[in-house]
């Protein structure tokens, strides 16, 4: 009777085991029949996002010169290092770029978040800048407030040669001041920038006006493509109702061939935008800096009033604006401070410009840039002693202010020899198990190949001593 119901026991739970699909035996295998294996799932490597790039180790000597060039040449103008956040309200930007233009209307990475915020990547700097100006009360600060800053900015547009969705741009901003020599200021920092990091440019300038004068220029652009709006591309065909003014900055062929008969801005401007059109063009006259008068130039955004300007890399000056060559533009923004929740209107001028461009066009250009030593001295070690006290002897050495590498996990001396020659060092120091003892070190002049024993006390006074030997020669 035990054994009936131990069997019916087993049956049942065999059954349930299979409609389950679990299997809790393994069966024995037949001669002459295999088990087919699990297919291997061939697993897809992630891949770089479309519009992104990744910066490699070699290309981070354009980054460091042209940051450093930009360090030093904000200081010399008295310009204040500023960060803002890459996450924005989107709401900021629609205010200020302008909801009919192509940045808000397609290029902004925007989205709601976990808390139902509508937020964005930024897509541009000034907005950020202006934002944090009104915040944090700079208004009670001296005027005008300079600020820069370097970082990245976010636009789902079409990557294109030099530009990707997400880039890097510099920002100069001058808030606090409508005075006409502010814009020749930003315009000379810029086109000097340009010349400490090797590449000439050429600057194309126009006056887009103000709210005063812009609405009848507007109607005399809408009267002039009035009959050549069957010819426009759809973008401009939106503009023509909309943003106006933007027909004169499309980058299609058919479109660009319009603009050489269209009206323009310049002479349509009123009294005081003429004054202070007049007055930049003499101070640039005045500090002998070229410039290219350009109906063309109207920039992209909403809050520009008055001046705007653009810079392109020398060899392609004389080439058509559609081939978006710009590596740099900006311009007036008087009304932004106050838009954005400011007390009163302030005057505010600034410019941006695109790294990877910059970059892209020194390399078009053959711009050399000065070769840095990755290090003075490397520190070789062998055996196991000398590898442990290594690593306190190579924090002393940086501490004492020397460029020094090492490659701890190496035993070779020849390969590390190797490592030192490619690094291009013009010391080495050998510390090995009599080293350990005796509490010296050997130094090794990579260029000559001598070597002498060395206190370790006095290494950092005997590798200074011979560095300004070695820069004296050199000099």
């Amino acid at each position: 009777m035990q054994i009936s119901r131990l069997l019916l026991f087993l049956q049942i739970f065999i059954i349930l085991m299979k409609v389950n699909n679990l299997n809790f035996f393994i069966m024995p295998r037949k001669k002459g029949l295999s088990v087919a294996k699990p297919s291997a799932r061939k697993i897809t490597p992630p891949q770089l996002l479309k519009g992104m790039k990744d910066i490699l180790p070699e290309e981070q000597k354009y980054w460091d010169f042209i940051k450093e060039k930009a360090k030093k040449i904000a200081e010399t103008y008295g310009f204040e290092y500023i960060d803002t956040p890459i996450l924005e309200s989107t709401s900021l930007f629609i205010r200020s770029v302008g909801k009919n233009t192509d940045i808000v209307e397609k290029e902004m990475f925007s989205f709601v978040d976990q808390g139902g915020d509508n937020i964005c990547a930024r897509p541009e700097m000034t907005a950020s800048i202006v934002r944090a100006y009104n915040e944090h009360g700079m208004i009670n600060r001296p005027q005008p407030v300079k600020l820069y800053s370097i970082g990245p900015v976010f636009r789902h547009n079409k990557p294109q040669a030099g530009r990707y969705r997400q880039f890097n741009q510099w920002s100069f901003e001058v808030i606090g001041d409508n005075s006409p020599v502010i814009d020749a200021e930003l315009i000379s920092l810029q086109y000097h920038l340009f010349k400490d990091i090797g590449l000439d440019s050429s600057l194309h300038i126009n006056s887009v006006g103000c709210p005063v004068c812009r609405p009848q220029y507007s109607l005399q652009l809408q009267e002039y493509y009035r009959t050549r709006k069957k010819n426009l591309c759809d973008n401009c065909k939106r503009r023509f109702s909309k943003n106006p003014i933007r027909l004169l900055d499309c980058k299609e062929k058919a479109c660009g061939e319009m603009v050489a008969d269209a009206p323009q801005m310049v002479d349509c401007l009123c009294e005081d935008c003429r004054a202070h059109f007049v007055k930049v063009l003499e101070h640039l006259d005045a500090a002998e800096i070229p410039y290219t008068l350009d109906p063309k130039i109207v920039r992209g955004l909403d809050y520009y009033v008055r001046t705007a300007f653009e810079f392109f890399p020398i060899s392609n000056a004389q080439e058509k604006i559609e081939s978006q060559s710009a590596i740099s533009g900006g311009g007036r923004y008087d009304g932004l401070v106050q838009l954005l929740g400011g007390r009163e209107e302030i005057g505010a001028c600034g410019f941006a410009g695109g790294l990877e461009r910059i970059i892209l066009a020194m390399k078009e250009n053959n711009v050399q840039i000065p070769e840095t030593a990755t290090a003075d001295v490397f520190l070789a070690q062998l055996g196991e002693s000398a590898r442990k006290k290594s690593l306190k002897l190579l924090e002393d050495l940086r501490t004492a202010g020397l460029k020094v590498r090492a490659n701890l996990s190496k035993s070779s001396l020849s390969n590390q020899l190797g490592t030192a020659a490619k690094m291009g060092v013009k010391f080495t120091l050998i510390y090995g198990q009599k080293e350990v003892i005796d509490n010296t070190i050997l130094m090794r002049d990579m260029s000559s190949s001598s070597q002498e024993i060395v206190d370790i006390k006095k290494i950092v006074s005997e590798i200074n001593k011979r560095m300004a030997r070695l820069n004296k020669d050199n000099v």
